[in-house]
C-alpha cells in the first residue's frame, strides 16, 4: 500500500509549527542546509535582482559621488572653524553617509518592497529559512555594496584628496557597522508602509531629508545652535555619522563618541522591534 505525506501549512505560509518543511522530513531530498547556506543562496539571488536593476546601482553606485562636489560647494558658505574641519573633510564624510542611506535604505526599501509584492517573500517562509535568514539574504547585497564603496571613499579621499587618514579605524569600521543595521532594519520598516515599488521613493524621503538636514551628512552639528544641535543628536543618522567622523578624522571626545554609540544602539533596538512588531509578509492589497 502506497502512503503519501503532507506537510500543513498555515495562512502565512509556514508549518503547523511555525516553520517550513524540516529537510530530514519524510518526501525531503538532497543534503540538509545550513543557515550558512541558505544565506549564501538567498544573497546570490538578490545580488542578481540588483546587478539586472540599472536604477537602483545607479542610485547606489554613482549618485553618492556625484555629491561629493556639490556637497563642497554648498558649504563654501558655511563657517566651519568651530568644527575643526575643512570643506573636503566633511564633503567625504558626508558622501559616506550618502552611500549608507542611497546603496542601503533607499534601495532595500524598493527590494523588500518588490519582494512582498511578488509574492518572493511569502513563498521563502514555506522552506527553511527562518525569518531571519530572509531578510539578512536579501539584504546582504546592498549592505557588501555599501561597505566596498565606502571603503573605497575613504582611501581615494586620503590618496587623491588629501584627506587625514583614519584616526581610530575601529571606531570607524564600528560606526559603518552600525550605519549598516541600522539603515537595512530601517528599511525593512520603511517597506511595511510602502504599498508599492514607485512609492518607496516618497515613503524613504521623510529618514533622508532629517537625516540630510540634521544628522551632520552635510553640516556638522559643531555649527547649529546649542538646543539645535541637542535635538539633531537625537536622531537615527547621528550616532552613525558622530561614529565615523571620529573614527575617521578624530576630534570628538570620548564621552560623545559613547553617548554616539549608545544613541545608534538604540536606535538600531527600536528598528528591530519595529521589524518584529509591522513588517509585512504578504501584498498589500
Amino acid at each position: 500500500m502506497n502512503t503519501t505525506t503532507t506537510t500543513r501549512t498555515g495562512a502565512d505560509g509556514r508549518g503547523a509549527d511555525g516553520k517550513g518543511a524540516s529537510p530530514g522530513a519524510p518526501g525531503a531530498t538532497g543534503p540538509a542546509s545550513t543557515p550558512a547556506s541558505r544565506l549564501k543562496a538567498l544573497a546570490r539571488a538578490e545580488y542578481t535582482l540588483l546587478t539586472r536593476n540599472r536604477t537602483a546601482l545607479f542610485a547606489g553606485l554613482l549618485v553618492p559621488v556625484a555629491m561629493i562636489g556639490s556637497i563642497k560647494v554648498s558649504l563654501a558658505q558655511v563657517d566651519l572653524g568651530k568644527a575643526g574641519l575643512s570643506s573636503m573633510e566633511v564633503a567625504m564624510v558626508g558622501s559616506i553617509g550618502m552611500v549608507l542611506v542611497m546603496a542601503v535604505y533607499a534601495n532595500l526599501t524598493s527590494a523588500y518592497t518588490a519582494r512582498r509584492e511578488d509574492l518572493v517573500l511569502k513563498r521563502l517562509r514555506t522552506v527553511e529559512a527562518t525569518d531571519l535568514e530572509i531578510l539578512t539574504g536579501t539584504a546582504l547585497p546592498a549592505v557588501a555594496l555599501a561597505f566596498v564603496q565606502s571603503l573605497v571613499m575613504i582611501t581615494g579621499g586620503v590618496v587623491l584628496l588629501d584627506v587625514r587618514a583614519p584616526q581610530q579605524p575601529l571606531l570607524l569600521t564600528a560606526g559603518l557597522l552600525a550605519g549598516l543595521a541600522l539603515l537595512a532594519t530601517l528599511s525593512a520598516v520603511t517597506s511595511a508602509f510602502t504599498r508599492t515599488v514607485e512609492s518607496a521613493q516618497i515613503t524613504s524621503m521623510p529618514l533622508f531629508l532629517v537625516s540630510v538636514v540634521g544628522s551632520g551628512l552635510f553640516v556638522p552639528l559643531e555649527v547649529f545652535p546649542d538646543r539645535v544641535a541637542a535635538v539633531c543628536e537625537l536622531l537615527p543618522m547621528t550616532g552613525v555619522m558622530t561614529l565615523i567622523r571620529a573614527g575617521w578624522l578624530g576630534g570628538v571626545e570620548s564621552g560623545d563618541a559613547l553617548r554616539a554609540g549608545l544613541t545608534a544602539l538604540v536606535w538600531i533596538a527600536l528598528a528591530l522591534f519595529a521589524v518584529r512588531k509591522w513588517f509585512r509578509w504578504g501584498p498589500r492589497r
